[in-house]
């Protein structure tokens, strides 16, 4: 896969470029669209590199709580934040729950669809953009995945991006998360699925309900208010012929 190096930001978990996707002939452009985890750690040369990609929005998909407790460092970057809180409950309820990824994924994609829509349309407002949550794993794994599969990038391509996270999440990270939430739910079946894990067949299985129920990604966003002409931009903004 002719893909972009990841760009170097220092304090930022999971972050990377969603270039260089293969979309049947065509692929994602480079310098277009970037995803990761929080910015709360970003160091000071973390700082001045996300300036230097030139990033025009930032769409942050945490909860108020999220952002409270883990502030993006931001400050004088010239962009625009667009906040788009996606879990109705809390990142708390999914582990007191004990929720499988698969059914946190569809909850996401029915009952948070308005928010689903409102990143794409961020998307396709504003570029370079990034998509960020706490850890960059599922609330944006799905929403990407979503953009990506409704501009027509091949699915082995938006499963194996998807993927990547649990090879760029730090195992130190990994290690310390975990033993923090066994202790509050020590009987908790999927904890480190949830915590940690971003598994292939997962968001196949996500993409090929999105399909069954709708006919297609881009049909999903167009049910639940996504004008056709701003899926079209989506495909204009991200694919490049080759």
């Amino acid at each position: 896969m002719n893909r972009p190096a990841d760009p170097v930001v220092r304090g930022a978990v999971n972050f990377r470029d969603v270039g260089g996707l293969a979309a049947g002939p065509a692929r994602t452009r480079s310098g277009v669209l970037y995803r990761s985890g929080n910015l709360a750690g970003l160091e000071d040369d973390g700082v001045v590199a996300l300036g230097g990609l030139g990033i025009r929005r930032i769409i942050d998909l945490r909860a108020d709580d999220e952002v409270v407790h883990a502030p993006s460092r931001v400050a004088g970057l010239s962009l625009q934040t667009q906040r788009v809180p996606l879990f109705l409950g809390s990142v708390a309820s999914m582990f007191e729950e004990d929720i499988s990824l698969d059914e946190m994924y569809r909850r996401l994609v029915e009952a948070s669809s308005a928010g689903v829509v409102d990143v794409v349309r961020g998307i396709v407002a504003d570029q370079p953009v990034l998509v960020h949550c706490t850890v960059g794993k599922d609330r944006t794994g799905v929403t990407v995945a979503l953009a990506l599969a409704a501009a027509g990038v091949d699915e082995d391509a938006i499963v194996a991006d998807y993927a990547r996270t649990e090879d760029l999440l730090p195992e130190w990270r990994n290690r310390h998360v975990v033993e923090l939430l066994r202790r509050m739910h020590p009987e908790a079946v999927h904890l480190e699925d949830l915590a940690t894990r971003s598994p292939a067949p997962v968001m196949r299985t996500l993409l090929s309900g999105v399909v069954a129920r709708y006919g297609s990604a881009a049909e999903y966003l167009v049910a639940h208010g996504l004008p056709e002409d701003e899926v079209t931009e989506l495909r204009r903004v991200l694919l490049r012929g080759d």
